[in-house]
């Protein structure tokens, strides 16, 4: 006879609600082995003894075979006793460790689960929460680990004896799936009126669907939240959404059937049909298809759709019952987070929804839909727009462990956060602006739940350097820890480095609209060499005023008014002005007003603007590229003023693509004395503008310039360092023709390009490269 041996085996990664220990339990009983499985703080533990081959197999398989949400980063073994015990069994979870097992984000039906509720003589037909362990809520519904019935918002449903049947059974897809229910025994819809009173309805959601078909507006209770729904293809249900919603002009998220419904509004790509399709279920940007059946007021004026699939067994029947693609919009007011507890819904949403489809299901963290728009360079890697339900809290690495737990407070816009402890850090989902006391609240309980979840007890905290951010203010107020103020350009260089695991050095094309500088201006067009220790201003874009500060934000074309002046062009064609940057006012003269923007700002209000540029009065300055694209979007007559943040560029993006996208020849933006020379461009943009050339052509000749000017920038600046990698991001690089006309441009000259993948470009990236700095500094 063969000798036994026995093996402990620590599985690490996202391997609890997965359906793992079943797995295990059966891969142990194949192969006729003994011993245990149990989930603890840590991951999974095994014990398993037997034939030595079949144990050297069972190690082996534990990581490749593993089910479709699991994600085994290690698998570490040691020999250890024998026991002589017979069978395998799954055991109950440890306690009282400090918790280090990881969550899996929230998943969308699985095919088995989908074709239960369309079945029907299943016993769970039409049921909205049906689930198992390879699909459904996870971290919305979880509030500690191990991730255990107990310790999510289902512990308040008692399973009936079927359920408990499946539950208690290895063989079973259900076996341990924390959510389990069925009619009988879960969660159930309800309807309410619009002031928020209980309705009597027989069946909810047909009742629902009913009235979404007649143009009404849904709130929907989903999985991280609530939606506002109305039918896609209808005038006025869309319009009076935008109206109550005070939501002018960004567009509204849709969600077809399936993939054929999606094809019928957006020309899908291979790549975008795999995402769409995928576990997470994003919302996938994509260009709409001519003809698209879809109201004036889902995404007035823009070439693009954001079109997702259904992800819970309430949308897949809430779809079908409607028969027709669904508006499917975050449920909430301007700049408010979106609306997640039943309460908190019906007042915050009164007024604009008329029915709200709710459920008994309580949601422990609320998290909107991610967003992401596939792009044709690179690694081929989708670009990651808000990174939410679906990825978070899947953790990244740090190149550099943490030596010490930290919490990283991020920026002001597109907030998130981020804790991390050793080699591990969590990104939290995506908050919003912190504008507001909801944003700031749901910000602050972000926090607390990651800390709990993942035990991290801060030794460090690092925020931005800007002194008015409320997360720097959040970051400040807490006693007892080492604050590390980082510059805002630098958490973008060191999140793309170190989401690619690299610690630099490298050369950063860091563009976005506003970052407070270590000189006390407002950056946002930096060129910076360095890593995550430290980094040098290696170049940036040519500086100019801001009148009117965060006015000219909002109205771009006080933009267009100072890049006019420090440029010395105008329609009348006044002469170049001077050679240096001009921090006491800007070197021509008063620009006059252009024809474009003559119907959208009086003279009178154009002469005021152009007097704060020359005086410097109420008007830092600003390398921001962001406010570059403004001008150049209200140059051309597209936007004088915006009603969402980043909107005159993204109309300047579309502009560029209907005049032949960013491959041909671009306007000059020469790199002189480390400085970007951008008033060479706005004289090229003006000059063809006067000459009667076509906007949407200027809008790609402008896009091609600053790409080529800015490869041809960082080639030098790289070059001069000995330095053969250069990082591309910043929230101007959310613009697809931008980026991959930069990044070929600079592959064709031979360098390696990062751009993020895992995380938003944007400040939703910040909080992690903060984080990564931190315990570099700290190491």
């Amino acid at each position: 006879m063969v000798a036994r041996r026995r093996v402990r085996a620590r599985v690490e990664g996202v391997v609890q609600g997965v359906g793992f220990r079943p797995f295990v339990y059966r891969l142990a009983s194949e192969l006729a082995l003994d011993g245990w499985v149990l989930n603890d703080a840590r991951g999974v533990l095994v014990e398993a003894e037997g034939d030595p081959g079949a144990l050297d197999s069972f190690l082996a398989r534990l990581g490749r075979e593993a089910p479709p949400l699991a994600s085994v980063e290690r698998v570490l073994s040691e020999d250890v006793a024998t026991g002589g015990e017979a069978g395998f069994r799954i055991v109950e979870s440890g306690a009282g460790e400090e918790p280090e097992a990881l969550v899996s984000p929230d998943a969308a039906t699985c095919p088995e689960c989908l074709a239960e509720v369309l079945d029907p003589a299943d016993r769970r037909h039409r049921y909205p929460f049906t689930n198992c362990t390879n699909c459904g809520p996870r971290f919305t519904i979880v509030r500690g680990v191990p991730y255990d019935r107990p310790l999510t918002t289902m512990a308040g449903f008692s399973m009936c004896e079927a359920c408990l049947a499946e539950y208690h059974d290895p063989t079973d897809r259900r076996f341990h799936a924390q959510p389990n229910a069925c009619p009988g025994c879960g969660p159930a819809l309800t309807l309410r009126d619009a002031d928020g009173k209980p309705l009597e309805a027989i069946d909810p959601l047909a009742t629902a669907a009913s009235a979404l078909r007649d143009g009404k507006v849904v709130a929907v209770k989903g999985l991280g939240g609530y939606h506002l729904a109305c039918r896609a293809d209808h005038e006025r249900a869309t319009a009076s959404l935008r109206e109550r919603k005070h939501r002018e002009d960004k567009p509204f998220a849709l969600m077809a059937a399936d993939l054929g419904g999606a094809r019928e509004l957006v020309e899908l790509t291979a790549v975008e049909e795999e995402l769409l399709a995928g576990r997470a279920r994003p919302i996938v940007i994509s260009r709409r298809r001519a003809g698209a059946s879809v109201a004036t007021a889902v995404a007035p004026g823009s070439p693009d759709l954001g079109v997702m699939l259904p992800y819970t067994p309430l949308h897949h029947l809430l779809l079908a019952e409607a028969g027709a693609t669904l508006v499917m919009t975050s449920a909430n007011v301007s700049d408010e987070p979106i609306a997640y507890r039943d309460d908190e819904a019906a007042e915050r949403l009164h007024g604009i929804a008329d029915l709200f489809l709710v459920h008994d299901r309580p949601i422990h963290m609320r998290t909107d839909d991610s967003v992401l728009r596939s792009v044709d360079v690179g690694s081929g890697r989708p670009l990651m727009l808000r990174r939410s339900r679906g990825y978070v809290p899947a953790s990244l690495d740090l190149p550099v462990p943490a030596p010490a737990p930290v919490v990283a407070y991020g920026a002001e816009l597109k907030s998130t956060f981020c804790v991390a402890k050793g080699r591990r850090a969590w990104v939290g989902h995506h908050i919003g602006d912190l504008a507001n006391w909801e944003t700031l609240r749901s910000f602050r309980e972000g926090v607390e739940h990651f800390e709990h979840l993942f035990a991290v007890d801060p030794a460090v905290v690092a925020h931005d350097l800007h002194p008015d951010y409320l997360s720097s203010r959040e970051a400040l107020a807490r006693e007892g820890v080492e604050a590390i103020g980082v510059q805002h350009h630098h958490a973008h260089l060191a999140a793309c480095l170190a989401e690619h695991g690299a610690t630099g050095p490298a050369l950063g094309a860091i563009f976005d609209g506003t970052g407070y500088g270590s000189d006390g201006t407002v950056w946002g067009g930096e060129l910076l060499a360095g890593d995550l220790a430290g980094f040098e201003r290696a170049a940036h874009l040519w500086p100019v005023r801001m009148p009117g500060g965060e006015r000219a934000i909002r109205e771009p074309w006080r933009m267009a008014c100072s890049w006019l002046a420090e440029s010395g062009t105008g329609p009348a064609g006044n002469g170049p002005g001077g050679t240096e940057p001009t921090a006491n006012g800007p070197a021509g003269t008063e620009p006059p007003l252009p024809r474009r923007l003559a119907g959208a700002v009086t003279p009178e209000r154009w002469r005021q603007v152009a007097s704060l540029c020359a005086s410097g009065v109420a008007s830092p300055l600003t390398s921001s590229a962001g406010r570059l694209f403004d001008a150049v979007a209200a140059l051309c007559g597209l936007r004088a003023q915006v009603n969402y943040e980043g909107q005159a560029a993204v109309e300047l993006e579309a502009l560029a693509h209907a005049g032949g996208g960013a491959s041909g020849e671009g306007y000059p933006l020469p790199l002189s004395d480390r400085l970007l020379d951008a008033r060479e461009t706005i004289r090229a943009v003006v000059a063809d503008l006067e000459a009667g050339t076509e906007p949407a052509l200027v809008a790609a000749r402008f896009h091609a310039g600053v790409a080529s000017g800015t490869a041809g920038a960082c080639a030098v600046l790289a070059g001069a360092r000995g330095l053969d990698t250069v990082v591309l991001s910043g929230g101007v690089f959310q613009n697809r023709l931008l980026l991959e006309a930069t990044t070929t441009r600079l592959e064709t000259a031979g360098l390696r390009v990062l751009r993020p993948e895992r995380l938003p470009p944007n400040d939703g990236g910040i909080a992690y490269g903060q984080a990564a700095i931190a315990a570099r500094l700290t190491a």
